[in-house]
C-alpha cells in the first residue's frame, strides 16, 4: 500500500518541522509549501491525500489558497485542515461554501492532527473496501 500524502502549507518553518517530524514518524509522506503559490504548484505536480494549511501567510492566505484548490480541482475533494487560532464566528464563515475543509485549532496539537488523519483515512479505507466489494 502507498503510504499517504500530507501536504504542509505554513510560513513559519518551525511549524512545518515539527508537524513532518510527527506525521513521518506515524508512516506518512510529508510535503510542504511555505505559501498560497507553492502548495498550488506542488497540488499541481502531485494530489495530497489531504492538504493542511495555515490561514494567515503572506501572498496568498488560506482562504484564498481553500477557494482556489476547490475551484482548480472540483474532482479532488482531498479533505483540507485550516489551523487557526482565530475563534469568531465571522473568521469562520467562509468554510461553509467548500466541500471538505475544517479548521484545526492553534496552538495545534500534533497528535490531534493524527488523531484526525487516523479516523478521516479509517472511514476512507472502510469506503473503498465497501465499493470494492
Amino acid at each position: 500500500m502507498n503510504k499517504r500524502t500530507i501536504l504542509l502549507v505554513d510560513d513559519e518553518p518551525h511549524v512545518i518541522r515539527v508537524l513532518r517530524l510527527m506525521l513521518e514518524r506515524e508512516g506518512y509522506e510529508v510535503a510542504s509549501a511555505n505559501d498560497g503559490a507553492e502548495a498550488l504548484a506542488q497540488i499541481d505536480a502531485r494530489r495530497p491525500d489531504v492538504m493542511v494549511s495555515d490561514i494567515q501567510m503572506a501572498g496568498m492566505d488560506g482562504r484564498e489558497l481553500c477557494r482556489t484548490v476547490r475551484a482548480r480541482y472540483p474532482a479532488d475533494g482531498f479533505p483540507i485542515f485550516v489551523m487557526t487560532s482565530m475563534t469568531a464566528s465571522s473568521e469562520r464563515e467562509w468554510v461553509r461554501e467548500l466541500a471538505n475543509v475544517d479548521f484545526l485549532e492553534k496552538p495545534l496539537s500534533p497528535r490531534q492532527l493524527i488523531a484526525r488523519l487516523a479516523t478521516y483515512f479509517a472511514a476512507a479505507t472502510q469506503q473503498e473496501n465497501t465499493h470494492a466489494a
